[in-house]
């Protein structure tokens, strides 16, 4: 895949997603700390799935996979809203939208984007003309309005001006990578005879959930990669992605570190919510960095189970983790580096040294207190694993080459501290 340019966004939109964090005087603070909810399986609004013909030869579809668009209406000769709306709530604010647009005759249309009451617009728009390869929109061709929501400004609606004609038009939060792209990701990496693909389990509605082993070693000493646990977490998966390729390349570096360590992959732990296009929940209508506790979803429980038949007795350890996601800012949520794992001190290293191979970047870190909910991936494979454990978070709008170089980055430094 192309690299989508970095774009900075008017003043009127979001301030926390548009600086980036590197670049900042004062680095962000993070989200709040994690609190325990139910993640009992609640019910989920499938959204309708078809062709809408707005009139005078316009037309707009969901139809395909990973496409958000709950509602659409043609206002009139220039103007068409789109309703985009959440599988449940309560939900954290990451509204994903995606869906296609084409004209019979070329013409220039304007596309309000609009949420429900309590949700205001997140990302900005990327536009395709094959799926594959995108652009952020441009400055000049949108407008937004915003409203207060819980004490802050937010971006209410965005409505962009756009031409078209009949070659379909791609519109989407993020970078449009499925289940489909994923798979074939996948089958790239098998070349590799130090690859190996099987399923881990499968989704609430049956979904395989591929599960890659990277390495020829005894698995003694083991390495968990996870990605995708919240569907719009587009960079985060970009970042996984580099990282992995570069565990994989065949350099005297890798082909050492996987003669010792072997890395077992969950790219997609969220097939069904992918599959949907939900803002941020499984086909349970469920966060799944809130259930490792109480493993009540089948994605988390399988990852478990999992990592606990590789550990039983004393067949090996995991004494790394990374789980890779998305945010508003780049940070790394870590343990409290007070406590120890299987390898005391690595993630402290490993933050270290990946930022001083990147020129002009200071990473921000926000370590986890020991009285934090212990709900999400980070803490159990910590503190059930005892792995050394990161929390990945790229920015919504984190130039990609560098999403690309830092994942890079961060594997080789990897590999050369399980070396010392």
């Amino acid at each position: 895949m192309r690299t989508l340019h970095h774009f900075v966004l008017p003043s009127l939109f979001l301030l926390s997603i548009l600086l980036w964090s590197c670049n900042r005087e004062k680095q962000w603070e993070g989200q709040e700390p994690v609190k325990k909810i139910n993640t009992e399986s609640v019910p989920v609004q499938l959204q309708y799935k078809g062709v809408f013909d707005l009139g005078n030869g316009v037309f707009v579809t969901n139809n395909f996979e990973g496409a958000r668009l709950n509602g659409v209406v043609r206002n009139n000769d220039t103007l068409v809203t789109v309703l985009i709306t959440p599988e449940n709530s309560p939900i954290n604010m990451s509204p994903w939208y995606a869906f296609k647009l084409w004209s019979e005759t070329p013409r220039s249309l304007y596309l309000k984007l609009t949420y429900p009451e309590n949700a205001g617009h997140r990302y900005l728009p990327k536009l395709s003309s094959d799926g594959l390869n995108w652009r952020a929109l441009d400055s000049a061709s949108f407008q937004t309005t915003t409203m207060m929501l819980e004490e802050e400004e937010v971006v209410k609606d965005l409505t962009m001006r756009i031409p078209v004609d009949t070659d379909t038009l791609w519109i989407s939060a993020q970078e449009l990578i499925t289940n489909t792209h994923v798979e074939q990701w996948i089958r790239e990496l098998e070349s590799y005879s130090y690859v190996e693909r099987s399923s881990i389990g499968n989704s609430h509605e049956g979904r395989p959930i591929p599960l890659l082993k990277i390495g020829e070693s005894d698995d003694r000493k083991m390495i968990m990669v996870i990605s995708r646990q919240h569907p719009p977490e587009v960079p985060g998966f970009l970042a996984m992605q580099a990282f992995v390729e570069t565990l994989c390349a065949p350099t005297e570096l890798a082909d050492d570190f996987r003669s010792r360590y072997n890395v077992y992959v969950v790219p997609m732990v969220n097939p069904d919510g992918v599959f949907h296009g939900h803002w941020r929940h499984n086909g349970g209508g469920v966060d799944l960095n809130r259930d490792w506790q109480d493993f009540n979803q089948p994605e988390t429980s399988a990852i478990r189970d999992f990592m606990m038949q590789k550990t039983k007795g004393d067949k090996g350890k995991f004494y790394f983790s990374v789980d890779f996601h998305s945010t508003f800012e780049d940070i790394y949520y870590t343990i409290d580096p007070k406590l120890e794992g299987n390898l005391p001190g690595l993630v402290p290293k490993l933050i270290e040294a990946t930022g001083q191979e990147l020129p002009g970047y200071t990473p921000n870190v926000r370590p986890n207190s020991a009285g934090e909910a212990r709900i999400t991936s980070t803490s159990f494979l910590f503190y059930e694993m005892g792995a050394e454990a990161l929390t990945y978070e790229i920015g919504d709008g984190t130039p990609r080459d560098f999403i690309q170089r830092k994942g890079e980055v961060t594997a080789t430094k990897l590999m050369e501290l399980l070396s010392l």
